[in-house]
């Protein structure tokens, strides 16, 4: 069993032992990190965002040790067909009485977001603070931008609803630096188009480095399903300040992830905004006295529906040229794969329900995809990878009573409210590719 430990303390003062791989978290030259927000060092305790709740950033920590974890254990197989992996992780935090009652819940849950085994360890370092931000602002609700069509969605919302009196923030997370100037670009655009209160782009660049502190390099698995855990607890850090509700938007039909076919178990979409798991992760941090109001506005909608939202707040020339520069390719900019970080690949699922929402919207997809008359090369590339044929195969098989049941439904979510929503979802994807 792969086995990682997370410090805050310096590299001198940490007892090494063979079987854990050690992991540094520091503002210094010593740490396995590269960790920015806005360009401004971020330590692990978070001083850059201000006064968060410490539990808050004990979360961000856990969440960091996962996906450094995550990133550093090679899955075997690939696509739907992956090996499910054991961890143990052990974790620097504020409070290791209060995390350790959670210890059995917070595996089981991400073991849900990931697919694999986590046990979770909890021990006390002394870290001194770095400088601490004091925000001149208060915050009337936080939104999470990735830079996605969905994200985008919700922080024309959130600046259509608040007054204009008032402050929200955006949180944004990356690792490769193409993303960066994207968001960036996204934020200032939303700005532009709705009269609304100030916002604070707040943008974090939180990576594991590729080799460790004796020069070696890391393994490196590129599926990272853990990812979307540290932008959840980073949203909440800057939501704790000010003990407001974030919000992550997306739509619902992914939310619930169904199963494009008997081998697919919801397998090629993240889970993080699943209703199961949004419920369990409030749980857990709640019990530890973290902040934990969080919320998926949009869990009622499908992505056209979505779509339409935006239509309705900047009208359709404009909601079509802003949700034309948003990313949903799983494969763009990845180390391997065809499409550049400025070309989506057009075929894997998150574009296929992209293009499906457009066609649904009835807006103009302005989106740069690849196209497979550039070379022999990439035709076959966009050929293996391609979804569409499983797609159609799921449209007309539509979402079954055993589908739902496999969908880990809360008791909050009806199976025939679940079903409506698919079925409406499944209409869009059929209008594009049926």
């Amino acid at each position: 069993m792969p086995r990682f430990a997370l410090h805050v303390a310096e590299p001198s003062k940490v007892t090494q032992t063979a079987d854990t791989e050690h992991l540094y978290w520091r503002t210094d030259s010593d740490s396995t990190f590269l960790s920015t927000m806005n360009r401004t060092n971020l330590g692990p305790t978070l001083g850059a965002f201000g006064p968060v709740n410490p539990l808050n950033v004990d979360a961000v920590r856990v969440a960091v040790a996962t996906l450094a974890a995550d990133r550093s254990t090679k899955r075997s197989g690939g696509g739907s067909n992956w090996n499910s992996r054991d961890f143990e992780v052990r974790v620097a935090v504020s409070d290791k009485v209060a995390w350790s009652e959670v210890a059995s819940e917070l595996g089981d849950l991400i073991g849900f977001l990931t697919g694999d085994r986590w046990i979770f360890k909890f021990v006390s370092e002394k870290y001194a603070p770095e400088p601490m931000a004091m925000p001149t602002w208060q915050y009337e609700r936080v939104v999470l931008l990735s830079g996605g069509a969905d994200s985008i969605i919700g922080a024309l919302q959130t600046r259509q609803e608040l007054d204009a009196a008032k402050t929200c923030a955006f949180v944004s997370h990356f690792s490769p630096g193409w993303v960066a100037p994207e968001q960036r670009n996204l934020a200032q655009g939303i700005q532009e188009l709705v009269t609304g209160p100030d916002q604070q782009h707040l943008q974090i660049h939180l990576n594991r480095r590729q080799q460790r502190l004796d020069g070696t390099s890391f393994r490196n698995e590129l599926s990272s399903r853990s990812r979307s855990f540290l932008f959840v607890t980073l949203g909440l850090a800057a939501a704790s300040i000010d003990q407001v509700e974030l919000w992550i938007p997306e739509n619902g039909f992914a939310s619930l992830n169904p199963p494009l076919g008997p081998d697919r178990l919801g397998s090629l979409s993240t889970k993080t905004t699943h209703p199961a798991f949004l419920r369990g992760l409030q749980e857990v941090l709640a019990t530890v006295g973290a902040h934990a109001d969080l919320k998926n506005p949009f869990a009622n909608l499908t992505k056209g529906e979505m779509f339409g939202v935006a239509v309705d707040l900047v009208g359709k020339a404009k909601a079509s040229k802003l949700l034309s520069a948003t990313n949903s390719c799983a494969h763009t900019g990845h180390p391997g794969h065809r499409p550049s970080a400025s070309t989506a690949c057009g075929v894997c699922f998150g574009c296929v329900v992209r293009r499906a929402a457009f066609r649904a919207a009835g807006l103009r997809d302005r989106t740069n995809y690849a196209n497979p008359a550039y070379s022999a090369a990439l035709a076959d590339w966009l050929a293996r990878e391609s979804i569409v044929p499983v797609v159609r195969s799921f449209v007309a098989r539509g979402v079954r009573t055993r589908d739902l049941l496999a969908m880990s439904l809360p008791d909050s979510i009806s199976l025939e409210d679940a079903a409506d929503l698919c079925d409406r979802a499944i209409g869009e994807l059929g209008g594009y590719c049926g």
